[in-house]
């Protein structure tokens, strides 16, 4: 690898800072555009630098962010390798983050990329999801967005009654029935107990809420479109077998894991969904293990939980492990979901990635095995 062109970019909306080397060589800085035509030139500028090192192989490295996948896209179509790395898991010193600049964090990628190519150290790198997958991601993460939206929308009705010291009804016993909607629209008529500005506020967020109301159908249906797809239909069904998880969990699961072969064992699951416990060891200091690290996809432990939940009250297996947790030691409660959290996911792995391998759903992203 003393031949290969080293390229370590840091990334940011408006402009690239990239550090090129070569083997142990001392590295070239470069600051480029972040725009189609800046990508463009830069691409032409590593082909070029490549054929003139008689095809040296380019690898290039930037850290995963909000700008997603779009420059390894670009890249691996002009055939450079791309790694794209995980920031969370790029160890840095307390000076490094004292002293941050964009040139000491390019140096830094270069660093980790230089180990890798020339030392065989292991790349803390994400995996890089296919084009399909992130198009379906955007729907699921749209529907949780808008679920989010709407809870925070009600707790702000919640609240603006509080403030008014507007008590529902003795026979209304839950929220948000139609009963419940009709007490509030009630609210906004003339002889309502609101001033005005309270009367505006009411009125305000509870066409809101239909419009989200409207955005969540939407969003309900094209999951259940995609639930039909063949890279989704059997493994969503087969997960749905299990008590408390339904079209969305299973959903959100399968487009936020991806291809479920990827992982080897029930350990990596856990740990990558960030329901593993923090270590702390050192010397003669017995191994401690803290909080879970609530690395990876949060989304994911946010349907797990709710799964969780589910499951606790319907399922008298998972009811009598949670319970016997919580008895041991009343304050263990949070253990004890978590624990039913990462047995789910367990789960969920072996029933995904099995169906995913019996019904070919990745066969087409797969390259194909030498002869």
């Amino acid at each position: 690898m003393e031949k290969c062109i080293m390229v370590a970019c840091d990334l940011h909306d408006e402009t690239m800072l990239l550090k090129m080397a070569r083997g142990r060589g001392a590295a070239e800085k470069r600051r480029v555009e972040n725009t189609p035509s800046g990508r463009r030139q830069m691409l032409r500028d590593l082909q070029r630098r490549s054929k003139d090192s008689a095809g040296a192989k380019v690898v290039f490295a930037y850290e995963a962010s909000a700008a997603g996948f779009g420059l390894a896209d670009e890249l691996a179509e002009a055939g450079i390798v791309c790694h794209v790395l995980a920031p969370t898991k790029i160890a840095r010193s307390a000076q490094h983050r004292r002293r941050k600049t964009d040139e000491r964090d390019a140096d830094r990628i270069l660093e980790i990329l230089r180990g890798h190519l020339l030392a065989g150290n292991e790349l803390p790198a994400v995996w890089v999801p296919d084009a399909q997958t992130r198009e379906d991601r955007e729907i699921l993460r749209g529907r949780l967005d808008t679920g989010e939206k709407l809870t925070a929308l009600k707790t702000q009705v919640r609240t603006l009654l509080k403030r008014n010291s507007i008590r529902k009804p003795a026979g209304l016993s839950k929220n948000w029935t139609g009963a419940f909607e009709a007490w509030l629209r009630g609210l906004l008529g003339a002889h309502s107990p609101l001033t005005h500005g309270a009367k505006v506020a009411l009125g305000s967020l509870l066409r809101q809420r239909a419009t989200l109301e409207e955005e969540r159908a939407g969003f309900d249906q094209e999951i259940v479109a995609l639930a039909e797809t063949s890279r989704y239909a059997h493994p969503a069904r087969a997960m749905m077998q299990l008590q408390g998880v339904g079209l969305l969990t299973a959903m959100v699961f399968l487009t936020e894991m991806g291809d479920l072969s990827r992982f080897a064992n029930r350990k990596q699951v856990g740990a990558y969904l960030g329901l593993a416990p923090a270590s702390d060891e050192s010397g003669d200091q017995a191994d401690h293990k803290g909080h879970i690290t609530h690395q990876g996809p949060w989304r994911v432990r946010r349907v797990l939980c709710q799964a969780t939940w589910s499951r606790v009250r319907t399922d008298p297996q998972e009811k009598a492990v949670y319970e016997r947790i919580v008895r041991k030691n009343p304050q263990h409660k949070k253990i004890a979901v978590v624990a039913a959290m990462r047995r789910l996911a367990v789960v969920l792995w072996h029933i995904g990635a099995e169906t995913q391998r019996r019904h070919g759903c990745f066969a087409e992203d797969k390259p194909a095995r030498a002869a």
